[in-house]
């Protein structure tokens, strides 16, 4: 090894990139996802075919997981306990429900994971570690669209027979409460991840969690059932305005409201802001807990 005084300065070098260590709390350099897009980009493409390898049906299961998801639901909940769905066709309500929880849950449940199963790469390499959890909220979308266009097909099968349904210029609104979504999975998700390098409990909650989390939402009922007294304990869950929104978009019916969704937007922003500086802090010192 040449001496140190061999070694070439800092300073008579053109460097791209510096690294250097983060002190503070809100020192986030987001801007860097950008500069490794193209990495997010492998990520996206690793996680996309990693769900179908060693599968038979593939992609498939996307539409079979949602189908007898709806099914199960129209005969338990709308058969047996005769729940109400504002005169939509029992089908299409919960499946309308059931497209919009299922990209949160999955955006929540994998991106719940990101130190424990990455530990090896962040480890080796430096790279915003951002980029796994967005990643994973983006090949979600292939998922979702896949689920989305069951839904439409369900929707125009139906519009064709005469059902009351009206969809209507709301539609327009769907990128946004997309965008609520993915903010709000991604967020929440972060969030456990950065605890769970410390408290691994966390991460046998989650699945069970998530699951009871849904009948915290309209996804098997509508919010008009609840009186006006009640409606604000549903309300304060931030998934519940985005799918009565979604619901009012493309069936008609549904409780939208300006108001609550800008409630829901005011806490997705609280929980994303949370969640990226908590992931920051812990990025720093997790391979010490992990």
């Amino acid at each position: 090894m040449p001496p140190i005084s061999h070694l070439p300065s800092p300073s008579s070098e053109n460097w791209s990139l510096i690294i250097r260590p983060k002190t503070g709390w809100f020192e986030l350099h987001l801007a860097d996802l950008w500069r490794y897009r193209d990495l997010t980009t492998l990520f996206v493409w690793r996680d996309f075919v990693a769900q179908y390898k060693q599968t038979i049906l593939g992609p498939l299961w996307h539409l079979l997981q949602p189908l007898f998801t709806t099914i199960l639901f129209t005969l338990i909940f709308g058969r047996i306990a005769k729940l109400p769905t504002d005169n939509i066709p029992p089908m299409l309500f919960y499946m309308a429900g059931i497209t919009a929880w299922t990209y949160f849950s999955e955006c929540l449940n994998r991106t719940s994971t990101t130190f424990l199963t990455n530990a090896s790469i962040f480890g080796k390499v430096y790279f915003p570690r951002l980029c796994v959890p967005l990643s994973v909220v983006i090949s979600n979308l292939i998922k979702f669209a896949i689920q989305f266009a069951l839904f439409l097909g369900f929707l125009a099968f139906f519009w064709m027979k005469g059902a009351p349904i009206h969809p209507n210029i709301s539609i327009l609104l769907t990128p946004i409460l997309l965008l609520m979504m993915a903010a709000l999975g991604l967020g929440t998700g972060i969030i456990v991840s950065a605890l769970t390098t410390k408290y691994r409990d966390l991460q046998v909650l989650v699945t069970f969690g998530v699951q009871l989390a849904m009948y915290a939402t309209p996804v098997i009922y509508p919010l008009s059932m609840f009186p006006n007294s009640a409606r604000w304990i549903i309300v304060v869950t931030p998934m519940a305005p985005i799918i009565e929104a979604f619901r009012y978009a493309f069936l008609g019916q549904g409780l939208f409201s300006w108001g609550y969704l800008g409630i829901s937007a005011a806490i997705i922003a609280a929980i994303l802001f949370i969640g990226i500086v908590l992931f920051n802090h812990v990025e720093r010192t997790f391979m010490d807990t992990v």
